[in-house]
């Protein structure tokens, strides 16, 4: 897997390692659990401490782009970013209406993306999985259901859902995926163990256009382009679209000017996988 340190040139998958705030609230429990055992200090005093790390892990939990939990990409590497690449990302599809045209708008400009794809609308729209990747962008793995409670899940479930989404991608595009989102942003301290055993990288975001709750392109295409940088994560949605019965999906008004603006300051949308030289084929 890979980290998003500067130095960062490793490949897929990495070994596991709890992160450092997962190893200090291990230790916490352990110490407080002897301090209690041995009567060297108050209950209260474990109890305040337990509660504290509690609030703090549950505060990450929260937070799409912490890497408190465990690795997670919010940009490209340095080397992706001299060579001006950007990391152009829809979630929540495939969907038959919207993502064909979200295709052709990406042909008309030549750009690539990568598709965080949930597993359940993959196993019904095999098909269009398969054009996502003959037109040279990459399938990736936003869970099997994309469950609100996803961060709540245990660890039997989380292995579930990771694996059932692996499973319905790799058999309709061809080749597993390589990086995961966790559906609406909240992850569980217990995703990392799971990701790696999996291969799968954690990504989330530099931008967020916010297009499946604001039906405005104008605000939409602000918040990714102002200002925009050679190796942002940008996050964009071709399942879940804002104001679908009364508008043109917020997707489909923004996009057009957001790839003209990728071209006027000389920015290339390119897949994850080239991004950080992971292959597109089996």
């Amino acid at each position: 897997m890979v980290d998003q340190a500067p130095e960062e040139t490793r490949r897929l998958p990495r070994g596991w390692l709890p992160a450092p705030a997962i190893q200090a609230t291990a230790a916490l429990h352990l110490g407080g659990a002897l301090a209690l055992a041995l009567a060297r200090t108050d209950w209260r005093w474990v109890a305040g401490a337990l509660l504290a790390n509690h609030g703090l892990i549950l505060a990450a939990t929260l937070a799409p782009r912490s890497r408190v939990l465990g690795p997670n990409v919010v940009r490209l590497p340095e080397a992706s970013a001299a060579r001006r690449e950007v990391a152009l990302t829809f979630d929540d599809g495939p969907d038959p209406e919207v993502t064909p045209r979200v295709l052709d708008i990406l042909d008309r400009h030549g750009a690539l993306a990568s598709f965080f794809c949930i597993g359940e609308r993959v196993a019904a729209q095999p098909e269009l999985v398969r054009e996502i990747v003959a037109r040279g962008h990459a399938v990736e793995s936003h869970s099997q259901t994309h469950s609100l409670a996803f961060a709540a899940f245990g660890p039997g479930r989380l292995r579930r859902e990771v694996a059932q989404a692996q499973a319905a991608i790799t058999g309709a595009a061809g080749v597993a995926p390589a990086f995961f989102r966790a559906p609406y942003g909240p992850r569980s301290p217990m995703l990392d163990l799971v990701l790696a055993r999996a291969g799968l990288t954690y990504v989330s975001w530099q931008r967020r256009g916010y297009d499946s709750v604001d039906p405005d392109p104008e605000r939409v295409f602000r918040r990714l382009a102002d200002p925009l940088r050679a190796g942002d994560v940008l996050l964009l949605h071709d399942g879940s679209t804002a104001a679908r019965r009364r508008f043109e999906p917020t997707v489909l008004r923004a996009l057009p000017r957001l790839l003209r603006h990728f071209q006027e300051h000389g920015l290339r949308p390119v897949t994850l996988r080239a991004a950080f030289g992971v292959a597109h084929a089996a």
